[in-house]
């Protein structure tokens, strides 16, 4: 499948050496020492241009390293830029922070720099929910749709769950949504384990399947239609539990 876009003009960027931004390194090296969090990268981010890869021809496959593990993703693109499919399924823009580090994915790729805040930009009007930096390594991180769209609007990133603690106003968010559905006695949030957070749902017992499935339908539903939630949480996951 072929997917371009017109990319910004070079111009601004003439001086540019292709290194990498010292503050975007220092971050990302903490962040794979444990010493820094990914709201420190998109941060560093925020204030560096990035480079995007132009492909003369299409590749079957590329593998990103996320959370210490390494994924195959699939490509699809031709003569343009090059969209990724990410772990989860959701397509990732590409993005470099150097040089080095694209060559080091594909030698034949072309570099064009643009500020991330356009990148970031592009992938939201394309519709990609995810921006993967540095998929070569050496330090390769997954930057969360929230976080895109922050770029994009070129505002401060303010993580739903920071050093293992689920924001105020996203726990707040979440437990103001799910009251008042039908069967659920009581909703929590925490940080989840397969996403981003976990709600934890506490339901009336003796729900067959079909009361079960609305039930969850209507939590979905309501999740998805609270602001805060929408625009703060990158994945969630439910559990559930009954009260007595």
């Amino acid at each position: 499948m072929t997917r371009r876009r017109e990319l910004p003009p070079s111009s601004p960027f003439a001086g540019d050496d292709g290194s990498a931004d010292p503050g975007l390194t220092a971050a990302l090296e903490a962040l794979a020492a444990g010493r820094g969090a990914l709201s420190d990268v998109v941060a560093a981010l925020a204030l560096t241009r990035v480079l995007i890869p132009v492909l003369a021809e299409p590749e079957v496959a590329d593998v990103v390293v996320h959370a210490g593990t390494a994924h195959t993703v699939d490509k699809e693109a031709s003569a343009g830029i090059v969209a990724l499919r990410a772990p989860d399924g959701r397509t990732a823009l590409p993005a470099f922070s150097s040089v080095a580090s694209m060559a080091a994915w594909r030698a034949e790729a072309r570099p064009v720099p643009t500020d991330v805040a356009r990148a970031a930009l592009s992938a939201v009007a394309q519709g990609w929910e995810v921006l993967v930096l540095d998929p070569g390594g050496p330090v390769t991180v997954l930057v969360p749709r929230p976080a895109v769209w922050a770029l994009a609007q070129q505002v401060p990133w303010e993580p739903a769950v920071a050093a293992g603690v689920v924001d105020d106003a996203v726990g707040a968010a979440v437990r103001a949504a799910v009251t008042g559905v039908p069967h659920v006695v009581r909703g929590d949030v925490e940080p989840g384990r397969r996403a981003e957070i976990a709600v934890v749902l506490a339901l009336e017992p003796g729900l067959d399947r079909a009361g079960l499935d609305d039930v969850l339908a209507r939590v979905n539903a309501a999740l998805a239609a609270d602001p805060t939630v929408a625009a703060r949480v990158d994945s969630l996951e439910l559990r559930l539990t009954t009260v007595g």
